[in-house]
């Protein structure tokens, strides 16, 4: 089946830095704007609480990704790409002393791809 958020091999060389400088237990939010950006934010585990109204899209790099339901909503035809740009995102997210900073991009998903998710239940 089609992943739901994918990691390009940037951002997979970032998450793997940020573990080895924080440690293992990270996690993934997909910002929905204001003040953090609309960004993949990346937290050390427990730092921001997941609610019943966030959807987990999948795993990157080994860390789990969420995303808000109402977001969710939004972007759920389409898969993330999570790259990483340099410079400074002004976010939350731990990458910020880093020089670089998190990125989403996307596709939509194909039809074909489309109809795999719907009949997986993973809608």
């Amino acid at each position: 089946m089609v992943d739901r958020v994918v990691a390009l091999p940037a951002a997979l060389r970032l998450i793997a830095e940020l573990k080895a400088q924080h440690g293992p237990r990270l996690m993934f939010h997909q910002s929905g704007g204001c003040c953090d950006n609309s960004a993949p934010n990346c937290y050390l585990e427990g730092e921001l609480t997941i609610g019943a109204h966030d959807v987990h899209l999948g795993d990157i790099g080994g860390v789990p990704f969420y995303i808000g339901a109402a977001q969710y909503e939004y972007w759920k035809r389409t898969q993330l790409i999570i790259d990483v740009i340099d410079g400074y995102g002004g976010t939350f997210s731990l990458e910020g002393s880093t020089g670089k900073a998190f990125l989403t991009r996307s596709r939509l998903f194909t039809d074909a791809e489309w109809a795999e998710l719907q009949g997986a239940g993973a809608v």
